[in-house]
């Protein structure tokens, strides 16, 4: 199946048609709900207390019913305006609104909770758009994001990474916002039920929760990836790579890559010696 976000803007790809096939799609709904009742287990919400919570690309309020059942309440954000309207057509009881995440959110400072989002974030990492840079609007969606939290409070973000250098890309400008935690994989050997959650914590940091596992659905701590915190590591002074050279080049480029920058390609010229000018 080719990913959605390679056809086109979310606003685009959910079209009418789209967001009513989406919302009648009986295998959908049950997948939506066992993600959002997983991402609100990693939230660790004290148990019988209502939490007020943000639905980061709520869409058709599938997982805000959820939401609804276990005696939260909510407020959706998606930047579909036909998902938005199904939603309203089936009367959700969360409160629905247009935005596009990587504009930022606009809501009062430490108002949540907590958050949860449902295959949405990996939308921010495409340029569909010519003024549009992943980077930068990851680092905006995730800093007006902390802002609008309660200290102590997490968001879990289920997402499918479509490479390393694209988690990378996300992880880093989390923790940039001044967000701590990690990246959850359940289900890490398995091809159709591996799952990625993005858990952050906002200013009190605390412990990671932990994976499921293929074998018996238990928890596990190989399944964390850990991005707390940045590690520096100091090379050796007969170790480091020569400055200017291809290597160094190179090495530089691909952290402009990852970063979303636009970088020119590599070719057998890249690095080369000039000759000298007189």
């Amino acid at each position: 199946m080719s990913r959605p976000e390679h056809t086109g803007p979310p606003e685009l790809f959910y079209n009418e048609d789209e967001a009513t096939k989406y919302t009648c799609n009986s295998r959908i709904i049950e997948i939506q709900e066992k993600m959002t009742e997983r991402a609100v287990e990693m939230l660790a919400l004290p148990p019988d207390q209502p939490a007020f919570l943000l639905d980061v690309g709520c869409g058709s309020g599938l997982s805000g019913e959820w939401l609804t059942a276990e005696g939260h309440h909510w407020i959706g954000v998606d930047i579909s305006e036909h998902m938005l309207n199904v939603a309203k057509e089936r009367e959700v009881e969360g409160e629905v609104c247009l935005g596009d995440a990587g504009e930022g959110m606009f809501f009062r400072p430490g108002v949540f909770d907590g958050v949860v989002s449902i295959s949405a974030l990996q939308w921010l990492c495409n340029a569909d758009k010519k003024d549009h840079r992943p980077a930068q609007r990851l680092h905006h969606f995730f800093t007006t994001l902390y802002s609008c939290m309660a200290r102590g409070s997490k968001a879990v973000f289920q997402f499918y990474p479509e490479n390393p250098s694209q988690m990378e890309l996300i992880t880093s400008q989390a923790m940039r916002a001044g967000f701590t935690g990690g990246v959850v994989v359940d289900y890490p050997h398995s091809t159709k039920a591996k799952k990625y959650y993005l858990c952050l914590f906002c200013g009190t940091p605390a412990r990671m929760p932990s994976a499921l596992d293929g074998a018996s659905g238990q928890g596990q701590e190989g399944g964390v990836q850990y991005t707390t915190e940045r590690e520096r590591i100091r090379k050796r002074k007969g170790d480091r790579t020569p400055l200017k050279s291809r290597d160094w080049i190179v090495r530089k480029k691909e952290r402009s890559r990852r970063q979303g920058k636009e970088v020119r390609r590599d070719t057998k010229y890249t690095g080369r010696k000039r000759a000298p000018k007189f």
